[in-house]
């Protein structure tokens, strides 16, 4: 049995809707690299930054269940086998899951430490970040659980704050003790702890020892605890996840940890973070993060800029031409655009919301679907016709299925394929094409090395992804 391992502890349940269009709730931000100069996500950032840190052991995941596939996906492309990813039946804030992680950290660990991150977190001084945390350990072996506290540049009202009984000392990484957490200021408000040391901005991330953290919580959540192990206890597997029992979990208080134990417990200490930290949390703080051209623009993709200032611009698709602008957010993605006062992008939480209430699918989905064998993209349709663009990973396929209402045609555009159809097998090459017809069985394998890249185009009179009918499936979907 290990001891003394740091087990981090990675929370993906946001839906990241501040950054709308751009973040969908079935491929919220963590999952995505808004930024200029990353080539990975939000999310595979997190699990990158902690590999030099001693002791460091593969992470607890916990995740959605619409989203379990681009997760398990993203872990598999940095070669990160996870200890577990447990699947949220419901969203319930962070205290529930963080108990589930305790609770799992005790089972095959002698005194381990949980390292409880966000997953869309932006971190500049990766080394800084290590030191700090490494320094966390030493009031965490002493039973204090620890958070960390963001340096703030600006009176942000989009955070909120944790009050120091001392300033803080950017000159040493020395612990305070709390006084006390303060929720979202108004913007007098956030100026005012601007101007001293004792404000730091509340990074929603902890570390502590995870015996310590389960008795504050028996302390002050009893029932929680109590809820929790009903739900593993009930858990069962699937491939690569943990389903957490549905039945039991939605008993748990839907709050967060802060909340829970931290604003109760006197055990609680702040250890301040100076390492250019960003949690993405809106276009304002990503325009505030990326670097800026001489009127104070971000531009990203394929943008023309001519007399704008304080903008940011992002093409994802088209061409976007701004002329004579200032202070506003323009993102155009394949089928939305969104343009906001720079000033004004907190209130674009509630106009998200408001697609879901009116059925604007554009409020929810993502054009780019996530499956366990790959993914899809909707490339154009109307009302009895649709095209897509299909990818397989190697060795992957779809289940043997039926349509009851549409048929297909499949256009291999890159790699090896075996289509299935009824009992026969055809083998396709690159500018090979083969018709299904409606009602018959089908499956299709990627039976070469590299990826498969097939362009599918269906007919019929329903083309919801819920006419599908299967027979076998590798992935345990039926």
């Amino acid at each position: 049995m290990a001891r003394n391992t740091i087990i981090p502890v990675i929370l993906c349940g946001g839906s990241g809707t501040r950054l709308w269009p751009l973040s969908r709730q079935n491929y919220p931000k963590q999952y995505l690299s808004p930024t200029n100069n990353s080539e990975v996500s939000l999310f595979q950032n997190t699990q990158l930054r902690l590999k030099e840190i001693p002791k460091i052991s593969n992470p607890i995941i916990i995740c959605n269940e619409e989203n379990r596939f681009i997760t398990a996906e993203q872990l598999r492309e940095i070669k990160i086998k996870p200890r577990n990813i447990f699947l949220e039946p419901l969203r319930k804030n962070t205290c529930p899951p963080i108990t589930i992680s305790a609770l799992e950290a005790l089972k095959n660990e002698e005194e381990p430490y949980l390292l409880v991150l966000a997953s869309d977190h932006l971190i500049k001084d990766i080394r800084k970040f290590q030191i700090t945390i490494q320094e966390g350990i030493k009031y965490a072996d002493q039973g204090r659980l620890v958070t960390f506290g963001i340096v703030p540049d600006y009176p942000e009202t989009g955070y909120g704050y944790i009050e120091t009984d001392v300033e803080y000392s950017l000159n040493d990484f020395k612990g305070i003790s709390i006084k006390k957490f303060i929720e979202k200021p108004n913007r007098e408000k956030a100026k005012e702890f601007i101007k001293d040391k004792h404000h730091l901005w509340n990074s929603g991330m902890f570390l502590f020892k995870a015996d310590i953290v389960l008795n504050e919580l028996k302390k002050y959540k009893s029932e929680m605890v109590k809820t929790c192990k009903e739900s593993l206890l009930k858990s069962s597997r699937d491939f690569d996840f943990t389903r957490i029992d549905k039945q039991s979990f939605e008993k748990c208080e839907e709050i967060s940890f802060d909340f829970a134990v931290m604003e109760k417990t006197n055990l609680g200490t702040v250890l301040p973070l100076d390492v250019g930290w960003n949690d993405i949390g809106s276009w304002r703080s990503l325009w505030n993060y990326e670097a800026k051209d001489t009127l104070n623009n971000v531009l990203v993709g394929n943008v023309i800029s001519k007399n704008n200032q304080n903008c940011y611009i992002r093409s994802e698709e088209r061409l976007v031409v701004g002329n004579g602008l200032s202070d506003l957010i323009v993102v155009e993605t394949k089928d939305a655009v969104l343009i906001c006062d720079i000033n004004d992008d907190q209130g674009i939480k509630e106009i998200v919301g408001q697609l879901i209430n009116d059925g604007y699918e554009e409020g929810i989905n993502n054009k780019l679907v996530y499956r366990p064998w790959g993914n899809f993209i909707s490339l154009a349709e109307d009302f009895n016709w649709k095209v897509k663009r299909i990818e397989i990973n190697s060795g992957a396929s779809i289940s043997l299925q039926l349509h009851k209402q549409r048929s297909e045609h499949w256009v291999i555009v890159e790699g090896e394929a075996i289509a299935q159809i009824q009992d026969k097998e055809f083998n396709l090459v690159a500018n090979q094409s083969i018709f299904i017809p409606l009602g018959m069985k089908h499956r299709l394998t990627n039976s070469g090395k590299n990826k498969l890249v097939i362009i599918e185009v269906q007919t019929g009179n329903y083309l919801g992804e819920d006419d599908i009918f299967r027979f076998e499936d590798k992935y345990g979907r039926y």
